[in-house]
């Protein structure tokens, strides 16, 4: 598997010669897209049909939990099986800026697809797909820019499935509680924006 992920890493690895356009893009990519997840959870919490509103907030906390238990996995797994990423090793080329820490599983990889299938699992198959579209190329920029294995992006989203899963056992357990709470937290907090009509109750 080791040789198998060094080759498919070279494979993708950008070079000094690849065009300028292209990093840039892989960079714009690797840093800024992955903001999609928490302003898309803003505004699913805010925002919204009044009759959505409610099966909206019940994805946002069902994903929100997902992503809590996707983390935590990531990060045991890093505990246990560290793995040097590319640079460290002095394999390939780096273009993005990047502490020299444990690779596997990538933290971009493991939130963007646990984000993706969450919207798989709980809202529609379009949404999901787009997002999971969004994963694949935050997953190659990250690769072609040097800062992570393929690999890793394939463990962030085997980890998005744990994630997911743990999250639809909990929330049998203790989900209708947490909404509930969450609610009253929100109304107490933003009881200004909402008695204005700006945000939804």
């Amino acid at each position: 598997m080791e040789e198998i992920n060094r080759t498919l890493f070279l494979w993708i690895n950008a070079t000094p010669n690849s065009p300028e356009w292209l990093l840039s893009l892989a960079t714009f990519i690797a840093r800024d897209l992955i903001a999609i997840v928490p302003l898309l959870i803003v505004m699913l919490w805010l925002w919204g049909p009044r009759e959505q509103v409610a099966s909206q907030r019940t994805l946002v906390l069902k994903t929100g939990m997902a992503l809590i238990y996707a983390l935590s996995i990531s990060w045991c797994i890093s505990q246990l099986l560290p793995h040097p990423r590319p640079f460290v090793i002095g394999l390939g080329h780096q273009f993005l800026s990047h502490a020299a820490d444990d690779s596997y599983p990538s933290d971009h990889g493991t939130t963007i697809f646990t984000f993706a299938l969450a919207f798989i699992c709980w809202h529609r198959l379009w949404s999901g797909v787009i997002l999971l579209l969004t994963g694949i190329a935050i997953a190659w920029s990250r690769v072609y820019l040097g800062v992570h294995w393929p690999l890793d992006m394939l463990g962030g989203f085997l980890v998005g499935m744990l994630g997911c899963l743990a999250s639809n056992l909990a929330w049998q357990l203790y989900g209708s509680r947490m909404l509930a709470l969450t609610h009253q937290i929100y109304r107490a907090l933003f009881a200004l924006p909402i008695r204005k009509g700006w945000v939804r109750g």
